[in-house]
């Protein structure tokens, strides 16, 4: 059962993700029949640190702390993608697992855990502007980009910001069932589940040099709405099926199937953000043929619907009919 819990810190900690620690953990709510655990901040390096906002923490407990924790919680700090961790510290989070305890990250918190040795052979997640550097740092880790949080083991990591609250409400649901999880989420006034994950806010890739399929690329985009073939795209390029779908993997990164769907998504989300057309005429420009397709589409890509992505990232105000889309350069695309 849970009931100790310790939270550790590094100098350049991020305030917000702290807060999200403690007011899941270190509050009294017994009045409302909440657990309450014995919780304390720890500091990772020296009696006083500065936060990430420029105020600094002191009367911080020390390391020993960790010793008797049932859960050590790592919130986001400033640097820690490119800084080194005390050698202390990481081996107190390596005995803290071996003994039976969990440890929980909150966005770039995972890169201390991966320093640890504890993201080795492990899914695990990060804030998606940080995945591809967390794999590369890591290359033990299995870094999953598109999701909110993730458990394997004892280890459990999640995203940016507000997918910290979501992965705390997840452990505490696993510790003491939905009911409880479902009031402390009711008293912090947040959903005790959200749908989806980090899919939904992923940026366009960035743009990649394509020497030879850059003009089938250009067209594809301007017609993601039209069938079309790996031997219709060679043959527009003026290739063999077998060279195009070498070369458009070695320029794109991936295959032209799932770049074109990523395309069709992304196309999908635009429509839907900026436009009051119904999701059948979404789906038939963006080339999905019809509402259950997108659908179908949709929740394996984005972990949410079409109706459901609308509602929250529609903005307010007049909507137009059918927005110019600018041409985008070519990303790369998993």
């Amino acid at each position: 059962m849970l009931k100790n819990v310790a939270a550790v810190l590094l100098d350049g900690v991020h305030p917000f993700e702290l807060g999200v620690v403690c007011e899941v953990f270190g509050l009294d709510r017994s009045d409302d029949g909440l657990p309450v655990y014995d919780f304390a901040v720890v500091s990772g390096e020296g009696p006083v640190l500065r936060t990430h906002a420029g105020f600094t923490l002191g009367s911080l407990a020390g390391l020993e702390r960790l010793e008797e924790a049932d859960l050590i919680a790592v919130p986001a700090g400033d640097a820690y993608v490119e800084r080194e961790f005390p050698e202390e510290l990481l081996a107190a989070l390596r005995r803290a697992v071996d003994r039976g305890a969990r440890v929980l990250s909150v966005c770039t918190g995972g890169y201390l855990l991966g320093a640890a040795g504890l993201l080795d052979d492990r899914r695990c997640t990060v804030h998606w502007r940080h995945a591809t550097d967390l794999a590369a740092r890591f290359p033990r880790a299995r870094v999953e980009p598109a999701v909110l949080y993730v458990e394997d083991g004892p280890v459990i990591t999640s995203a940016g910001t507000a997918a910290g609250i979501d992965a705390c409400l997840y452990l505490v649901r696993q510790e003491h069932g939905p009911e409880i999880a479902n009031a402390l989420a009711r008293r912090m006034v947040v959903p005790p589940h959200r749908d989806g994950g980090q899919a939904q806010f992923i940026e366009r890739p960035l743009p990649v040099a394509c020497d030879t399929v850059g003009d089938v690329l250009s067209w594809m985009e301007r017609h993601l709405d039209r069938e079309m073939t790996v031997e219709q795209l060679a043959e527009r390029a003026h290739m063999s099926p077998r060279t195009f779908a070498r070369r458009f993997q070695q320029e794109t990164g991936t295959t032209p199937y799932r770049w074109l769907l990523r395309q069709r998504v992304l196309l999908a989300q635009e429509l839907l953000e900026g436009t009051d057309e119904t999701v059948d005429r979404v789906a038939g420009r963006a080339g999905f043929g019809n509402a259950a397709g997108l659908r179908h589409h949709f929740l394996r890509t984005l972990g949410t619907t079409p109706n459901a992505y609308r509602r929250t990232f529609q903005g307010p105000g007049p909507l137009s009919a059918s927005p110019a889309r600018e041409p985008q350069a070519f990303g790369t695309v998993s």
